[in-house]
C-alpha cells in the first residue's frame, strides 16, 4: 500500500479534440468553488441572527441572575419559577443552543477542510501520480529541497509528466578540484512523496514509524530528507543489515543509521577460578592488545580474585519545606527504623525485584534530599528505583501535604556525574578485584621490575591524581577499559563517569619479589537485562560472558558477575600499560599499533 498525495485533474476545453493525442490545453483561469458552511442554511443574513441570539444570550441571563439574588435574600426556594424565567430559561438554552452549534460547527468545518488539504490519499500501487510543469517555473534546485538537480532545455509546451526523483548529474572535474560528494536518491518513487513532505515540514520526522508501520523504511525516508535538508552526503552511514524494530520505542528515535565499532576479544581471564574472553567495543588501537597482555600476565600468575563488596541503585529526589524545622521532621521521620519498615513496603511495592536497602538524608536550608539506595536484580535499575521512590513520595505526600516535591532526581544520586557521594558510599556494584603477580611474570611477560611498578604507582595513580585534584581517578586508564565493554555489552555509555571510579593499588609482597595489584570500584553501574542488552549484537557478547538475560536460580547474580568481570578488565589493563610505562614501550606500542600503516603520501596524490 503506498502513500501518495491526490492526482491533480487537469481541465481541458471543449474545443480540443481529445482523440487527437496532443496534449490538452488547461484552461486559464480556474474558478475556486467554496466548499458550504453551516451558515448558508440561515434564512436571515449571518450579521442579523448572531446579533438576535448574543442579545437573547446576555438579556436572559441578566433577567435569570437578577430573579435568582432577590430568591437568595427572600430565601424563597429557587425551584419555584413563574411564567416569565420559565420563558427565560428556554431562551437561554435555546441561545446556547445556537451558539455552541453554530460556532462549533463552523470550527469543525474550517479543521476539517485544513487538514484536508494536506491529507494523503491511499490508493493502489498501479496509480500513476501526474504533475503539471510548466517551463518558466523550471530553474535551479533548492539545496534544502532537491539535491543533485541539473540544467535542463525548457520544453516548448507544457506537458503532463509523471513524477520521479530527478538524477544527479556526472559533471567534469578537474584535476585540481576536489569533488564534492554526490547524493543520490535511496528512496523509491512510493516514497518519494512521503520524502518531499518531510523536506517540506508538512510531516514530522519523528512520526514517520507511526505513519508507515515499518522501522527499516522510515529510516530510509529519514535518512534521504537529512541528506536534502542538510545538503550532506551520508554515504559510509550504514543503513542496512540491521533490525530497526528493537530499538523502537527503548534505545534510539529517529534513527538514520547505526555506527560500526569494531569488538576486539581480551582473554582468557582467569577470574575466581573461571576463564572469561571478554569482549571489548573500542576505535582505540594498542587498547584490546595491552588488555590481552594483562589477562595473560595473571592467568601465568594463577589468576584473579574479586569480591563484591556492595550492591544498591540510588536516586535522590529533592523536596521543599517552608521552614527549614519541617524539613528536619521529615528527615527524622525517613530515618527512624519504624517508618523505614513501613516505607519499605511502600517502596518495594513498585517490582518483583527491587528491595529498599536505605535511606540516606542530607538538608540545605529548607530542602531536603532523600538518596534512596536498592538492589535491582539483574538489571541495572534506574527506572525500578524511580518507580518506587515515586510510590513513597506519594505516601509522604498524605504524611507531609506542605511537602513540596521540586524533582523526583535532585543530584544527591549521583548519576553521570562525578560526585564524592557515590565514591564513598558507592552506587550499583561496589567490587575489589586483586591479584598476585609472580616475579618471573613481570620480568618475561610485563617487560619490567616490580620495584619499579610500584614506584611509579604511588607517584603516578596516587601522589599525581592528588596533585591534580582527581575524584575517583586514582588509575592509570580505567574508563578505557569500562567504556569498551559497557559498548560491547549494551550498558549505558555515559554511566562510564561513575563507573569509572578506581584507585589502583601496587605493594610488593613475597620478601620483595612478588607483586600484589588491586583494583576498588565503588560504583560499577551495570545490568544484563533492559536496554541495550536486549539488541541482538550486545546480547551475542553476554552470552559469551555467560551472563545474557537474568538468572531464574538467583536473581541479580548475573548482573553482579558481569561487576566482577568489568573488574577483573580493568584489573589487566592497568597492569599491562602501568607496565609499558614503566618500561618505556608506551609511545614505541602505540607507534606499532595505533597508527596506520598506510603510504599517506601516495594516497594524498
Amino acid at each position: 500500500m503506498d502513500v501518495r498525495r491526490r492526482p491533480v485533474k487537469p481541465f481541458y476545453s471543449s474545443k480540443d479534440d481529445v482523440s487527437a493525442g496532443e496534449p490538452l490545453k488547461p484552461h486559464k483561469q480556474i474558478q475556486q468553488v467554496s466548499s458550504p458552511k453551516a451558515s448558508d442554511a440561515l434564512p436571515l443574513p449571518l450579521y442579523l441572527t448572531n446579533g438576535l441570539f448574543f442579545t437573547m444570550f446576555f438579556s436572559v441571563m441578566y433577567f435569570l441572575l437578577v430573579r435568582w439574588r432577590e430568591k437568595i435574600r427572600n430565601s424563597t426556594p429557587l425551584h419555584m419559577v413563574t411564567f416569565s424565567e420559565l420563558v427565560a430559561m428556554v431562551s437561554l438554552i435555546a441561545s446556547v443552543i445556537y451558539l455552541l452549534g453554530f460556532f462549533g460547527i463552523g470550527f469543525v468545518q474550517s479543521f476539517v477542510s485544513r487538514s484536508n488539504s494536506y491529507s494523503w490519499d491511499v490508493e493502489d500501487e498501479n496509480t500513476e501520480q501526474f504533475i503539471i510543469e510548466e517551463d518558466s517555473r523550471r530553474g535551479p534546485c533548492a539545496a534544502a529541497t532537491t539535491l543533485g538537480c541539473t540544467a535542463v532545455p525548457p520544453p516548448p509546451v507544457r506537458q503532463i509528466v509523471p513524477m520521479v526523483p530527478q538524477q544527479p548529474a556526472k559533471v567534469a572535474l578537474s584535476v585540481a578540484e576536489k569533488p564534492a560528494p554526490i547524493i543520490t536518491p535511496a528512496v523509491s518513487e512510493n516514497d518519494e512523496e512521503i520524502v518531499q513532505s518531510v523536506v517540506q515540514g508538512k510531516t514530522p520526522s519523528y512520526s514517520l514509524e507511526s505513519k508507515l508501520g515499518d522501522c527499516k523504511r522510515a529510516a530510509s525516508v529519514r535518512r534521504e530528507a537529512l541528506q536534502r535538508i542538510t545538503g550532506k552526503s551520508l554515504e559510509g552511514l550504514p543503513l542496512e543489515g540491521f533490525d530497526y524494530e528493537s530499538i523502537l520505542g527503548q534505545c534510539c528515535e529517529m534513527p538514520v543509521g547505526y555506527v560500526q565499532i569494531p569488538v576486539g576479544i581480551a582473554g582468557p581471564l582467569l577470574l575466581d577460578g573461571r576463564e572469561y574472553s571478554v569482549p571489548m567495543a573500542t576505535t582505540e588501537g594498542c587498547l584490546v592488545a595491552s588488555t590481552n597482555r594483562g589477562c595473560k600476565a595473571i592467568f601465568a600468575s594463577g589468576g584473579a580474585t574479586s569480591v563484591l563488596l556492595r550492591d544498591g541503585m540510588t536516586r535522590a529526589p529533592v523536596v521543599r519545606f517552608a521552614t527549614a524545622k519541617r524539613a528536619a521532621d521529615l528527615k527524622f521521620f525517613v530515618e527512624d527504623p519504624l517508618n523505614f519498615e513501613t516505607l519499605s513496603l511502600v517502596f518495594n511495592k513498585s517490582s518483583r525485584f527491587a528491595r529498599l536497602q536505605s535511606i540516606q538524608c542530607a538538608i540545605a536550608g529548607k530542602n531536603l534530599y532523600m538518596r534512596f539506595s536498592c538492589s535491582t536484580g539483574d538489571a541495572m535499575g534506574m527506572n525500578m528505583v524511580s518507580k518506587g521512590v515515586q510510590n513513597v513520595l506519594d505516601y509522604l505526600q498524605n504524611e507531609y501535604p506542605d511537602m513540596d516535591v521540586i524533582g523526583i532526581s535532585g543530584n544527591f544520586c549521583s548519576d553521570k556525574k562525578p560526585a564524592a557521594v557515590n565514591w564513598i558510599e558507592g552506587r550499583g556494584k561496589s567490587v575489589v578485584c586483586e591479584a598476585i603477580i609472580k616475579e618471573e611474570v613481570v620480568k618475561k611477560v610485563l617487560k619490567t621490575e616490580v620495584a619499579s611498578l610500584v614506584e611509579l604507582n604511588v607517584l603516578k595513580n596516587l601522589t599525581g591524581s592528588a596533585m591534580a585534584g582527581a575524584l575517583g581517578g586514582f588509575n592509570a586508564h580505567a574508563s578505557n577499559i569500562v567504556s569498551a565493554v559497557y559498548l560491547a555489552t549494551g550498558q549505558d555509555p555515559a554511566q562510564n563517569v561513575e563507573s569509572s571510579h578506581c584507585i589502583t593499588m601496587m605493594e610488593a609482597v613475597n620478601d620483595g619479589k612478588d607483586l600484589h595489584i588491586s583494583v576498588t570500584m565503588p560504583s560499577i553501574e551495570v545490568g544484563t537485562v533492559g536496554g541495550g542488552t536486549q539488541l541482538a549484537s550486545q546480547s551475542a557478547c553476554l552470552n559469551l560472558l555467560g551472563v545474557k538475560g537474568a538468572n531464574r536460580e538467583a536473581a541479580g547474580s548475573n548482573a553482579r558477575l558481569l561487576a566482577t568481570i568489568v573488574a577483573g578488565s580493568v584489573l589487566a589493563g592497568e597492569l599491562s600499560l602501568m607496565s609499558a610505562i614503566s618500561a618505556g614501550q608506551l609511545v614505541k606500542s602505540h607507534m606499532k599499533y595505533n597508527r596506520s600503516s598506510k603510504d599517506v603520501t601516495k594516497a594524498s596524490s
